[in-house]
């Protein structure tokens, strides 16, 4: 029978044995602190408590760091981290959390965000269980429990805390006239067929990684763990409704069960791995590349009805940073995920700090990956500390002495004048923009190289399933922006970031012509060729 160790919790001080500690052992030796380096990379990982986490930090390189150092190239944190935080952090410096995820990891949050997205668009959020949430929706929960029984159909739902973890406080009921109605909790339609292996119930732990909210940038991970039951499934009735082990799937349940089995090898055991799993779906002849898509499909959906929170909450920690600039957060979620007997997936929670412990190989094998390439992708580079500082340096002379800068136009300007102050204001934002188009195309070669078990689902590559998705994100952003500033509603509707590199050059070519008419000068029209030439000057690609 299958069994599911999951990551325990590792108590003590952040430099910890792995030999004594963890159940698995890993081979890798930790490397001695050596002295700082110049150039060398270097990692804060005081908030982690997690070896895995050490080991590839190690593996990649980097030098760790004092704990109280605050001027690390990357900081890891295995809990979320204040938004003030985030704001001092410099631009070189990488943090492992985006401010206002929390908008679809905590249970009550997720809800009423998917409730909002499910009255605009039903038929693109299917994937999520008729939820409600206590105590402001009881009475729509008991009303509809009245409906039930007048149509003489019974369901079953189960009951979580509303910003509970690890299993902690779950119960399925089929009464819910007990069910108290000032307490925090999440109510949801219980998936009482779902698919089954040898018997077991199973959910599957799939990794995302996000790189940046300014563009939207998701990875998947092409593995991850299946974590299974304990007791063999039977469909919830009044006398098996208290038998988690059957009906949970969180490793925190079933670790207590005397049936919980591990097992070495990922293919047996209560915890396996989403590639042994791909590979028994193609098996059994079911269609892998839809059960990839599918998953895809419902993390970008997901992260969708996320970004206008997340993106929002960035600006206002990083207010002075234009848009599309290098993002100093990442972050790698855990998605649940629940199949039902016809391999749909159903979303049943995300955690924005998934456990990285290693109770068995399985837990080392696929965490390390994600981690390890995870880092990879970043493209944490020795030179973006000496960079930016110099940046900095340039940006304080060029405010002190006025340079590059747009002349203020004065009260009582000429028809003449307002045109060329137009024209230049528009010149710049075209420059800016083609900087950082040339930037995004440069990393994007990077992370296509460096991908390795991560896949790019957003944006996607499928010009028509990109087009699907800027219209949710747009009903997105048009309910969270509901009342909200002005100002950003004008940027997101910017045309800018959504033209390629040409369209802009085209567009500054034709500044240039209409500031030479202005000026009086015969304008003379440049080819692709010359036009690629009298730019070159303003934006050199970035090394």
């Amino acid at each position: 029978m299958p069994s599911l160790p999951q990551e325990r919790v590792i108590q003590g001080p952040s430099t910890l044995d792995l030999n004594t500690e963890l159940p698995y052992q890993s081979t890798m030796k930790r490397k001695v602190r050596k002295k700082k380096k110049k150039g060398t990379i270097t990692a804060n990982v005081a908030g982690t408590k997690f070896e895995i986490v050490r080991l590839v930090i190690d593996e990649m390189g980097f030098m760790k760091t004092p704990d109280e150092d605050e001027t690390s190239n990357l900081i890891w944190c295995d809990s979320a981290v204040q938004q003030e935080k985030i704001a001092e952090l410099q631009n070189y410096q990488r943090i492992n959390h985006f401010p206002g995820m929390g908008e679809i990891c905590r249970k009550d949050f997720l809800a009423r965000n998917m409730t909002k997205m499910i009255k605009s668009r039903p038929l693109d959020y299917t994937f999520v269980p008729r939820t409600w949430i206590f105590p402001a929706e009881y009475t729509q929960f008991q009303n509809y429990m009245k409906e039930l029984k007048k149509k003489r159909k019974q369901k079953t739902f189960i009951v979580k805390p509303a910003n509970g973890a690890m299993g902690h406080g779950i119960s399925l009921i089929r009464n819910g006239d007990k069910l108290p109605s000032q307490d925090h909790l999440i109510v949801q339609e219980y998936i009482e067929k779902p698919f089954l292996m040898e018997g077991y119930k199973f959910d599957l732990r799939i990794y995302i990684l996000v790189t940046s909210c300014d563009p939207l940038k998701i990875f998947l991970y092409h593995d991850g763990l299946v974590r299974m039951g304990t007791e063999k499934y039977i469909p919830p009735n009044e006398s098996n409704l208290t038998q988690l082990y059957m009906h949970l799937t969180n490793y925190s349940v079933n670790k207590h069960n005397e049936r919980f089995e591990r097992d070495e090898t990922e293919n047996k055991g209560s915890k396996r791995s989403i590639k042994w799993f791909t590979e028994f779906l193609q098996a059994n002849q079911h269609d892998v590349a839809k059960f990839w898509s599918d998953i895809s499909e419902l993390v970008v959906k997901t992260l969708i009805v996320a970004e206008p929170h997340v993106l929002h909450a960035y600006r206002m920690c990083r207010p002075g940073q234009p848009p599309g600039s290098e993002s100093v957060c990442f972050e790698v979620l855990g998605f649940d995920i629940l199949l039902d007997r016809k391999l749909k997936p159903w979303l049943l929670e995300i955690n924005r700090a998934p456990s990285f412990g290693t109770d068995q190989k399985i837990d080392y094998d696929v965490k390390r990956g994600v981690l390890l390439n995870a880092l990879k992708l970043l493209n944490i580079r020795t030179s973006d500390k000496r960079r930016n500082l110099a940046k900095q340096k340039a940006e304080a002379q060029r405010r002190l002495y006025g340079q590059n800068s747009i002349k203020r136009l004065l009260p009582g300007s000429s028809d003449w004048e307002q045109q060329r102050h137009q024209l230049e204001r528009r010149k710049e934002e075209l420059k800016e923009r083609l900087a950082q188009l040339r930037k995004q195309i440069l990393k994007e070669e990077h992370e296509n190289r460096h991908m390795g078990n991560y896949r790019r689902i957003y944006p996607p590559e499928d010009k028509t399933l990109l087009e699907k998705y800027e219209n949710l994100l747009a009903v997105a952003f048009q309910t969270f922006l509901s009342g909200r500033a002005a100002s950003f509603q004008r940027e997101l509707n910017n045309p800018l970031k959504r033209m390629k590199e040409e369209d802009i050059l085209d567009l500054l070519e034709q500044c240039e012509i209409d500031d030479e008419k202005l000026m009086g000068k015969t304008a003379k029209p440049r080819g692709p060729k010359d036009q690629i030439t009298h730019y070159a000057v303003f934006f050199k690609k970035p090394e």
